[in-house]
């Protein structure tokens, strides 16, 4: 399951119309009204779009949402790793910074730096469906980037050009005003287009010596990432095998590891996980593969699930992905119409 830093949540809802109501989406989530900022919470990539599809419906200027998210953010916000972009010495190395260190904000996004014949194009590479929060979010990413490194470089920032995968949901001329520069749509990637002078002009806090601190922090952090998420996928794939069986116990799984279930269950709560979150997990992203990916019956999808009714398995899509799963799959056929 591709996850995504709970800061972007925060600031979507700092945007949104006061007059919006929010407590029901929160709670989707996960989260509650009022909870602290903490970058390093992450929520799932498919809730989070859900979340942000649903607001951008809500609120009454929905169409300039993702861009007011992020053209809010700073560099600041996001930690260590905000730090090692301010304190690189030019714009370059700090889109460096974020192919190599991006992970530490979530799974859901990468971003690559990739020479073109008259710049670089800074791609964002984002894990999804393509639904309509998807878009969005692609949207406030590379409104973000505009703006941080509008903040972080000595010179005045602007891109020689945007690019969407997506078509245009309204007047083309609000994303132009907005980036001050060309934005095409359905341009087959999502990218800003940086010229080598803007590349190479020196940050204002550019300072190799401090950038090396955050990086070694943040090598750290990659490798704890790499430790914690070994652990859930094998745990969850040892889950998925045995679904068709019901519902697998903690020292089954433990067994299939080859740990003992003590050992499992704190090496789990370490990392911020207990056992039964991750079931939920695997069984969640299993059902939503089926639905999206066959033509099994929900009676079918709830047996392979580990649900001994279909009525028990509607219960628990409902509250895992805010929808029955028969609207899930109508609304993956529509979109791939």
């Amino acid at each position: 399951m591709s996850e995504i830093t709970s800061l972007y949540v925060h600031k979507v809802l700092a945007q949104v119309d006061a007059k919006v109501a929010i407590d029901d989406l929160l709670h989707r989530l996960g989260m509650q009204p009022g909870a602290p900022i903490d970058p390093k919470k992450m929520v799932s990539s498919d809730a989070y779009y859900d979340f942000f599809a649903e607001l951008s419906r809500r609120d009454p200027e929905g169409l300039s949402l993702p861009l007011r998210i992020g053209a809010s953010m700073r560099s600041d916000d996001y930690g260590a790793f905000g730090l090692a972009w301010k304190s690189a010495p030019n714009l370059r190395g700090s889109y460096v910074r974020s192919e190599r260190y991006g992970r530490v904000l979530g799974s859901a996004e990468a971003y690559t730096l990739e020479k073109s014949g008259d710049g670089w194009f800074f791609n964002l590479e984002k894990a999804g469906d393509g639904r309509l929060g998807m878009l969005l979010s692609n949207e406030a990413s590379l409104s973000a980037v505009d703006v941080i490194s509008e903040e972080v470089s000595a010179e005045v920032f602007k891109p020689m050009a945007v690019f969407f995968k997506h078509a245009c949901r309204g007047d083309v001329s609000i994303y132009e005003t907005h980036f001050d520069c060309p934005v095409h749509f359905e341009a087959g990637r999502d990218a800003l287009l940086i010229s080598d002078d803007k590349l190479d002009a020196p940050n204002k806090l550019g300072d190799e010596t401090i950038a090396k601190f955050f990086d070694q922090h943040l090598e750290q952090e990659l490798a704890s990432l790499d430790d914690q998420t070994s652990l859930e996928h094998a745990v969850r794939r040892a889950v998925t095998n045995v679904l068709s069986e019901g519902v697998p116990t903690l020292s089954l799984i433990a067994s299939e590891l080859g740990i003992g279930s003590r050992t499992l269950q704190r090496r789990l709560s370490e990392t911020g996980q207990s056992f039964q979150g991750v079931v939920d997990i695997a069984r969640k992203d299993l059902a939503q593969r089926l639905l999206r990916e066959t033509n099994y019956s929900l009676a079918e999808i709830a047996f392979l699930t580990g649900f001994a009714e279909q009525s028990g398995f509607t219960r628990a899509f409902k509250r895992w992905a805010g929808k029955t799963p028969r609207s899930y799959r109508l609304d993956g056929a529509s979109r791939k119409a």
